[in-house]
């Protein structure tokens, strides 16, 4: 069985060389990759000399590196680890087992519930990352832990049937949702976590990719529960229509006259708007299903080819 480790780095010359040799240690029979994206501090240089395989990504973001990666790379078992030597490797033996050996989709190394709030120095990441595993959790009705992680390892399959369309840092959000809303086997590893050496920087800015991750986390939630989020809008959209309309009702109830005409119209308008993100719902819910359906043929004939390519 072969083992893929990934590793995507940017300016990451302080402790690429270590990760590479501790994963290296950890897994002795994996092949190691670094894919570098436009670093200027001497990355790629550094991973090749520690005995990495390693290649460029001109296309600015951890989600192009990722995409690229899983369409260049064929293995049985993929371990995705970021560049900065916040993840042990000791833990990598034990995801990659439950792939090979249990058979799940992907496994992601838990970080929040072990080491990770007391060693991560940035409350704001704190904060963002209970929001987005709340947030997660309930919409998709799940019980993910650590939905940000960087640590993680997948099958062949998740890997070759996983459409990479995310370009920054919400990629690992977007494959926690593309694997629930796919009835992936999925669990979690608790694992150490450790915060970036002395003078190694975070290239995650708190409120920038912070919003870009809650607004994939809304963008999945139309894209993969379509009757929910249409649902919850009609709702909405005819309860405030209703709030409108009862007192004109009442009014001609009373004497036979509409006098507020306006109001009557506005109501009317709102009320035939929630109906119709009603009939959206229905429509979009209808092709979601359809889509999951076409999914599971084309995840049938991945599994039929068998192997890594």
């Amino acid at each position: 069985m072969q083992v893929a480790v990934l590793i995507p780095c940017y300016n990451e010359k302080q402790t690429v060389a270590k990760v590479v040799s501790d994963f290296k240690s950890a897994l002795p029979n994996a092949d190691i990759y670094v894919y570098d994206n436009n670093s200027t501090d001497g990355t790629f240089e550094a991973a090749e000399a520690a005995g990495a395989i390693v290649r460029r990504e001109y296309r600015q973001g951890k989600g192009n590196v990722v995409r690229t990666m899983f369409r260049d790379i064929a293995a049985d078992c993929y371990l995705l680890v970021d560049g900065d030597d916040t993840y042990p490797a000791k833990h990598a033996p034990d995801m990659c087992k439950l792939v090979l050996e249990k058979g799940c989709d992907m496994v992601v190394g838990d970080r929040l519930s072990t080491t990770y709030f007391t060693q991560n120095k940035r409350p704001f990441h704190n904060f963002g990352n209970r929001l987005v595993r709340k947030l997660i959790n309930v919409m998709f009705r799940s019980n993910i832990d650590d939905i940000m992680s960087g640590y993680r390892a997948f099958s062949r399959l998740f890997v070759k049937s996983y459409p990479v369309t995310s370009e920054g840092f919400e990629i690992e959000t977007d494959m926690t949702v593309f694997a629930l809303d796919k009835n992936m086997l999925v669990e979690s590893l608790p694992i150490d976590y450790q915060d970036r050496p002395e003078g190694s920087f975070s290239k995650l800015n708190t409120f920038s990719d912070g919003t870009k991750v809650l607004r994939t986390i809304f963008r999945l939630y139309k894209n993969y529960r379509p009757m929910r989020f249409f649902g919850f809008l009609s709702f909405v959209s005819v309860a405030l229509g209703t709030v409108f309309f009862v007192p004109v009702l009442i009014e001609f109830i009373q004497t036979g006259y509409v006098a507020r005409f306006p109001t009557l119209f506005v109501a009317l308008f709102v009320i035939l708007a929630g109906v119709m993100l009603f009939a959206c719902g229905l429509i979009l819910d209808n092709v979601s299903s359809t889509n999951r359906r076409m999914f599971e043929l084309h995840f049938i004939r991945i599994k039929d080819k068998g192997g890594a390519e």
